[in-house]
């Protein structure tokens, strides 16, 4: 007798370019607060002199890979699909082949670079590799039709090591026809200056609260976290979210408003007021795997608030009492070096799954020793 065939269960791999429990940006029906932009791209397409590459910038979390998809689907549709009037820039029926096949990363005209997740370790790479890259190879020498584009979107790509740096620079400088690169960019001032040379730069603005509401509330809408605000709530939480939809909706699935206040009440007992008692008690809340979300939504509030009162303090005159008690007016380059340690340290320890309690009271012992000094 033949053995019954055994299901074969497949494991999906996670997007690093998503937030957990939330639709990936090029599911977005809408692009909120970037219109400006979306029209310099549909002008560059219709112009017929479409550059060859475009370096996407802005702070994390704004729309960049959103904007990006959907310029990728205004490509790679045919006219009839295209719904462009003059409420709508670079508007592409949801329905149609293009969107659907963009949307499952299965259009043969569009390769998407990103660090790849290892199933051994249950964990993303460091780094965009040299062999992403070298997907590229295959996909540029493919023929494509003869009034066919080909999309190339790298997000990140700060995230690409040397080697790989070096062989995507290859490919910008002898591009095939009709081909785009899409470079998506938190921090462009870490990319080889000739990466940046030949690309033409695009720059997104952190997102004006009533777009950034908009945008929260449309991604709110289609998440599997069971966690919606309230309109009071969500509304409270756009002031604490600096422009950016990503940060909004960490905080909106991290009960934000708790989080900013225990960041307040931090900063507050700087200079010898600290509560470490209440300090391990937060850390051991942001230590769990189940709280990486909130861990992560609890520094960029804490990073944000040390850059702004950096910031305050620069740009106050002398004696107006515009700066924190905390924050010694001589020292603003070693704080600002500091902000910088504590960013890249916490972008180690999310990549490499670190100690998070540790690196949570290491970080508050540095704010509290600078601050004592």
């Amino acid at each position: 007798m033949a053995r019954a065939p055994r299901d074969v269960e497949i494991e999906t791999a996670p997007e690093a370019d998503r937030l957990d429990g939330f639709p990936h940006p090029r599911a977005a029906a809408e692009v909120f607060g970037h219109r400006d932009a979306a029209a310099v791209l549909s002008g560059a397409a219709e112009s017929g002199r479409l550059h060859h590459a475009w370096l996407v910038t802005g702070p994390s979390g704004i729309g960049k890979a959103t904007l990006a998809y959907r310029f990728a689907k205004y490509l790679l549709a045919t006219p009839d699909e295209r719904r462009e009037d003059g409420d709508v820039v670079l508007g592409v029926d949801a329905s149609s082949r293009a969107a659907r096949q963009v949307l499952a990363l299965s259009h043969p005209g569009l390769l998407v670079i990103r660090r790849p997740y290892e199933f051994k370790d249950k964990r993303f790479k460091a780094s965009i590799t040299i062999d992403e890259v070298r997907r590229l190879r295959d996909f540029l020498g493919h023929t494509s039709g003869a009034h066919s584009w080909r999309v190339v979107i790298v997000d990140a790509v700060d995230e690409l090591n040397m080697n790989a740096a070096n062989a995507l620079l290859k490919s910008l400088e002898e591009p095939p026809q009709r081909c785009v690169f899409l470079l998506i960019s938190s921090e462009p001032g870490r990319l080889l200056a000739t990466i940046r040379s030949r690309c033409r730069s695009l720059a997104l603005l952190p997102l004006a609260n009533e777009d950034l509401l908009a945008a929260g509330r449309q991604a709110l809408s289609g998440s599997d976290t069971g966690a919606v605000p309230s309109d009071e709530e969500l509304t409270r939480l756009v002031a604490l979210a600096g422009g950016s939809v990503r940060r909004l909706l960490m905080l909106a699935t991290s009960d934000g408003s708790a989080l900013a206040a225990r960041v307040d009440r931090l900063f507050a007992g700087l200079g010898g007021g600290l509560d470490w008692s209440d300090v391990h008690g937060l850390a051991d809340e942001l230590a769990p795997a189940a709280a990486l979300q909130r861990f992560e939504a609890f520094y960029e509030l804490l990073c944000g608030r040390l850059a702004a009162s950096i910031r305050q303090c620069a740009v106050d005159a002398p004696g107006n009492g515009g700066r924190p008690p905390w924050l010694d007016p001589s020292r603003l380059a070693g704080w600002a070096e500091l902000w910088q340690t504590i960013i890249r340290e916490k972008r180690d320890v999310m990549t490499l799954n670190l100690d998070r309690k540790a690196f949570v009271l290491e970080t508050i012992a540095r704010l509290e020793a600078a601050a004592a000094s």
